[in-house]
């Protein structure tokens, strides 16, 4: 028993380090990428394209769909019990500094993590990456880097575009249920938001997509030489994406509140 411990104990201290030592690595080329931005540059376009681009109508759906829920709620209940501009904090809260992120954050894992973890791990049985070696390129730079700026870009964008979504066109919607004055509804949300909820989402967009790009890459390169491993990385990015991702989540909100 004490044996098995410790071999487990070594196994996971050992694919620890390898994991923060991959993490180093891709931050060091991510750097230097921005200098020499021709090697993989349309690889992060068309990561962009498949991550941001390709995702906009589940975006606008989902976005549009929480907002207009929240909205109808707040101003049937609320009202009851004397906090009707109460609905406008609860916006904020809930679309911007919350929900906005770790849903976009949750759709990209789904859709993009799982893409390319299974495009690398097929990359590498098929030997590929020992190709691009072979001629003396170097794979972090051209398949990986580019990949998680991508996310990273592109996690950045969709969280704006579903904060924006969320809080202005849900208000459309509204209008067929339960009508709200136009100046009315934007004076007191533009007047109850604040700078710092604007920063705490780009900073859960940020560091959401800097985990969802580590796990999918640091996932599709784990693969060693069966085909019959690619499901399971790409079950584990999408797991361990979404359980950093709900951790990272719920320590940036304490530390907002102490």
């Amino acid at each position: 028993m004490v044996a098995r411990l410790g071999s487990w104990f070594k196994t996971e201290v050992k694919n620890f380090l390898y994991a923060s030592g991959f993490l180093l690595t891709l931050l060091r080329e991510s750097i230097l990428f921005i200098k020499r931005r021709q090697v993989g540059f349309r690889v992060l376009v068309m990561q962009i394209l498949f991550t941001a681009v390709e995702a906009l109508g589940i975006i606008s759906l989902i976005s549009l769909s929480l907002g207009a829920v929240i909205i109808i709620q707040g101003i049937t209940i609320l009202p009851k019990f004397g906090q009707g501009n109460l609905i406008y904090t609860i916006l904020i809260i809930v679309i911007t500094r919350e929900l906005g992120p770790i849903l976009t954050a949750f759709i990209i894992i789904a859709r993009s993590g799982t893409a390319i973890a299974t495009e690398l791990g097929n990359m590498v049985v098929s030997h590929e990456i020992e190709a691009y070696l072979s001629v003396g390129i170097n794979p972090f730079s051209y398949l990986l880097v580019p990949r998680f700026l991508g996310v990273i870009l592109s996690m950045m964008l969709l969280t704006v575009y579903f904060n924006l979504f969320g809080l202005f066109g849900s208000y459309v919607v509204t209008q067929f249920v339960k009508p709200i004055q136009f100046l009315e509804y934007f004076r007191n949300l533009l007047s109850t938001m604040e700078v710092v909820d604007i920063i705490s989402s780009l900073i859960k967009s940020i560091v959401f997509g800097i985990i969802i790009g580590f796990i999918a890459t640091y996932q599709g390169f784990h693969v060693q030489i069966a085909s019959t491993e690619i499901p399971q990385i790409a079950i584990k990015a999408v797991g361990q994406g979404f359980v950093l991702c709900i951790l990272a989540n719920a320590l940036i909100t304490m530390i907002y509140y102490i």
